[in-house]
């Protein structure tokens, strides 16, 4: 199995390596030695502060054929359409991403796209978890978009490693991820320091199928014993590649990103070959009062800051960033809570946007289309949330 895999690896990264433009490799292939480019690779610290602010590429490539299967249930990745990158990418109501969409979040003040990635799409079930050529390039398009504009580009494993981990026991979930991350890693090696891997979404110590079909939860021993192993698997997949990714900096994921659940001892942050080059990615600071309608309260602020304060303890003050790979971009009316102090969607987006910042965290807003960056007109919808987003890219 190893010497089939690696003979597909070889002829996919044969294939696709010229296929990765000037602007992946503008800042690292283009010096006379490489080796030299690897060794200027800035820390994750200072990658933190350059990322500012940043948002996600939501229900776009990520998307998946789910019109009856919202929980990935299914065997297999369904077929969409003609089976072509644009019939997965705007399957969720997502238009085709162009250069003119990216060039408009590089003017709103962003320094940072999330792209979110399910890289079963296309994908042959023949098992080899062989990732699509044609897709991966579409991937590496959006990626130059980012790297047209100066913008750093995020890209990780997202919802595929739901289905991987449902259907997996550990050891075939190392296997499984440590191909997936090798290829992407190998593709996209010669890329500049503005590209970022985070390893995988919300799934690590999610739930798993038991031998009769059901959904098993994992005890929190388990539950743990994958998190710490599968960020592992990706940083020891990531830095065996060689080139730009022995420096990369990379970022591992949180137990389901839960804050709680990240920052208790039991879990570990990945042994790494590279020094400070790893940051923490979790979500949401304020998510139970988000779902408990406490938006805009006193309640809501100190729950905020008892947040941002385990962070801080766990990851700030041991130099490790913080990555707040989803962070809420638009607040409904219906969660805030009766007498709020803070009445309106974009003073709490505001709020909770200095707080990260003060901290040297990087908050990214989840976002899909139409709801807070209109991509059709490359503007941000709400003329107070533009504000908001102009003002503290200044700071």
């Amino acid at each position: 199995m190893r010497k089939l895999f690696k003979t597909v690896l070889v002829g996919l990264t044969a294939l696709m390596m010229g296929a990765c433009g000037s602007s992946c490799s503008s800042e690292s292939a283009s010096s006379s030695e490489g080796a030299a480019a690897q060794e200027t690779f800035p820390t994750a610290a200072a990658v933190a502060k350059d990322m500012g602010l940043g948002w996600n590429l939501g229900n776009t490539m990520e998307a998946y054929e789910s019109s009856n299967c919202e929980k990935i249930t299914y065997e297999w990745i369904p077929v969409r359409g003609s089976n072509k990158p644009a019939n997965y990418e705007t399957c969720w109501g997502a238009p085709v991403t162009t250069q003119e969409m990216i060039d408009g979040i590089k003017a709103a003040g962003f320094n940072t796209v999330r792209i979110p990635v399910f890289w079963g799409n296309m994908m042959q079930n023949d098992g080899s978890w062989t990732i699509a050529p044609e897709y991966i390039a579409r991937v590496r398009e959006i990626v130059d978009y980012c790297m047209n504009d100066g913008l750093y580009a995020v890209v990780n494993i997202h919802h595929f490693d739901e289905f991987v981990i449902r259907r997996n026991d550990l050891e075939n979930c190392r296997t499984i991820f440590t191909k997936l991350w090798s290829q992407i890693a190998e593709y996209f090696k010669d890329c500049s320091s503005k590209l970022v891997f985070e390893g995988y979404n919300e799934y690590l110590g999610g739930e798993q199928f038991d031998d009769k079909g059901k959904l098993r939860k994992l005890s929190e021993t388990e539950a743990y014993l994958l998190t710490n192993t599968l960020n592992q698997t990706f940083v020891d997949a990531v830095r065996a590649t060689g080139g730009n990714n022995a420096e990369r900096v990379l970022i591992v994921s949180g137990y389901w990103t839960n804050i709680d659940k990240t920052t208790a001892p039991a879990f570990i942050m990945p042994k790494d070959t590279a020094s400070d080059r790893l940051m923490v990615s979790v979500h949401y600071v304020d998510n139970e009062m988000y779902w408990s309608n406490q938006i805009g309260s006193e309640k809501w602020v100190r729950y905020t800051d008892s947040q941002i304060a385990l962070l801080e303890k766990a990851f700030g003050q041991k130099g490790i960033p913080v990555f707040l790979g989803e962070t809420t971009s638009r607040y409904p009316d219906s969660n805030f809570a009766a007498g709020a102090k803070y009445k309106t969607s974009s003073e709490c987006l505001k709020l909770v946007l200095e707080k990260l910042t003060e901290k040297g965290f990087v908050p990214v807003l989840w976002d899909v289309s139409g709801n807070f960056y209109l991509r059709e007109t490359g503007k941000i919808k709400d003329p107070l949330d533009a504000e908001v987003i102009s003002a503290l890219a200044e700071k």
